[in-house]
């Protein structure tokens, strides 16, 4: 639970996002579920979400562009409560 709300998976996702990022595994929450568990299938609808909500997020960096969108939504990147996240990923990850 994230927030009160159920999420799995690789990247912690829940069924609102999963919808968001158009679906890639189907429709309905067996098919969240299984995507979410899916490597290759989670990845996916990650990528496509953060592409969907990139032009909300300019000048920085991809990584920190991933990073926000994917922890704090469409708007992850001015929102100061995402901040956090971000400086966790770019210390253990290198990237900018």
């Amino acid at each position: 639970m994230n927030n009160g709300t159920l999420s799995c998976g690789y990247y912690q996702i829940n069924k609102a996002y999963y919808e968001d990022c158009g679906q890639p595994g189907g429709k309905g929450e067996e098919a969240w579920k299984g995507c979410s568990d899916d490597y290759n299938c989670a990845t996916t609808c990650v990528q496509k979400y953060v592409s969907k909500y990139a032009y909300k997020c300019q000048g920085v960096g991809l990584c920190q562009q991933m990073a926000r969108i994917h922890n704090g939504g469409p708007n992850g990147c001015n929102d100061e409560g995402t901040i956090g996240y971000w400086n966790a990923i770019r210390s253990c990850c290198s990237c900018s």
